[in-house]
């Protein structure tokens, strides 16, 4: 059973029914899913949920699927780490990790996955397709062979050679566009033109595909007791994430999970190589502008995102922050918390460890808060972005002597 009402355009209201659409034919603005709040209130209880899969559907009531024939490789209830050890090295208090590295493709990429093709296969799509920075495209091609779906994956030539791999493996069509990520977008957007039958999850069944990062603060509260933290630090990519995350919050209060109001502050990390979200916010301006990406962290090389406005009212909304940091810092980051947390995190995790760090020196996130950052994905997929300075630490003949020698040298 679901209780989707309608799909509704976020601009002007306009109401539309729930097939696969994903902006306004009035004002051309993006479509959201619109849920008969009452009713889940009425069908839901933490009771039901803990009863549920330990997955993201376990918070079916509050997900666009009509049924339980879900194209669901496990994604979700990820681990919330206490991280004392890297909040000692940043000066902060209560911090946790929320870690979606150990997703079934390595990114919290499988949640909207899960969800975006379980719609597309009720609403008759055969085809899987999306336009990818890597993690996408990954997950895509690994759903689409559970569900004996074809996938066509379009993704920017320079990607890292893992997220190409990683996604080969799966038999599906990858496609490489000499081109950065917005090129590949625009193309499949006009594609999706060309092939109706071809479910491209963040272009025509994107309505649907975005809601799936909801469960990243559906979880986290419950992890938390059912309560909510009073800091989030979130990537930005195209922005969905965050803001949906925001949205997630709130509809537990809507629907009684959570006891209180939720008055969570939402901050966004973004590469300093392509932070249109995050100079929008810290120049005052009320535009996101586009621009040309350059950065280690391909997988939010988004130069014009989607939701990049959306992004940045929330932020300022909620009383949040954001920080555009070097890919210096984002190398730093990753090592930071793979030293402090036994986190190895891809660069994107970079981006957001690199970013607590800023946000704690400016005093914008205090020691007083307790703080959720969102590690999105794992360090194997961009090992590339470490290799020129990981390196081992000495090579020796089988020897005892000469290893006693070394750890003399160590020591000394």
């Amino acid at each position: 059973m679901s209780f989707v009402k309608a799909l509704r355009c976020r601009e002007c209201g306009q109401s539309y029914p729930v097939q696969a659409l994903h902006v306004c034919e009035f004002c051309f603005g993006p479509l959201e899913v619109a849920y008969d709040y009452d009713a889940i209130k009425a069908n839901i209880s933490r009771e039901s949920i803990a009863k549920g899969p330990a997955t993201i559907w376990r918070y079916k009531d509050l997900l666009p699927a009509e049924g339980t024939d879900y194209v669901d490789l496990g994604a979700g209830f990820t681990p919330l780490v206490r991280a004392d050890r890297l909040a000692a090295a940043l000066g902060l208090g209560e911090l946790y990790l929320k870690n979606d590295t150990v997703n079934p493709t390595g990114s919290f990429k499988d949640r909207v996955v899960s969800v975006a093709l379980t719609k597309a296969r009720e609403l008759g799509f055969k085809v899987a397709a999306c336009a990818s920075t890597g993690n996408l495209a990954n997950s895509v091609a690994a759903h689409a062979a559970w569900a004996s779906m074809d996938s066509f994956v379009f993704v920017p030539a320079n990607l890292e050679a893992a997220k190409v791999i990683t996604t080969a493996v799966y038999g599906g069509t990858v496609i490489a566009i000499d081109g950065n990520y917005d090129d590949v977008n625009r193309l499949c957007a006009e594609i999706t033109s060309e092939e109706p039958g071809w479910a491209f999850v963040n272009v025509n069944v994107r309505t649907y595909y975005s809601e799936g990062s909801k469960t990243l603060a559906f979880e986290v509260a419950e992890q938390l007791g059912w309560d909510t933290p009073d800091h989030v630090v979130v990537p930005v990519g195209s922005g969905s994430q965050l803001t949906k995350i925001h949205k997630g919050f709130n509809e537990l209060y809507k629907v009684g999970l959570i006891d209180r109001e939720p008055n969570v502050r939402v901050s966004g990390a973004q590469p300093l190589g392509c932070s249109p979200v995050a100079s929008a916010f810290l120049s005052g301006s009320d535009y996101v502008l586009p621009v040309k990406p350059d950065t280690i962290a391909k997988s939010l090389a988004i130069g014009n995102p989607a939701d990049g406005i959306y992004a940045l009212d929330v932020v300022r909304k909620t009383n949040g922050a954001m920080a555009a940091v070097t890919d210096e810092e984002i190398l730093e980051g990753i090592r930071l918390l793979a030293r402090t947390e036994g986190i190895f995190a891809e660069t994107a995790g970079g981006v957001t460890v690199a970013t607590l760090k800023r946000l704690a020196e400016a005093g914008t996130v205090s020691r007083d808060e307790r703080v959720v950052a969102y590690i999105t994905g794992n360090g194997l997929k961009t090992v590339e972005a470490m290799a020129p300075t990981t390196h081992v630490t000495t090579t020796i003949k089988p020897s005892l002597d000469e290893f006693l020698r070394f750890i003399e040298q160590q020591r000394s």
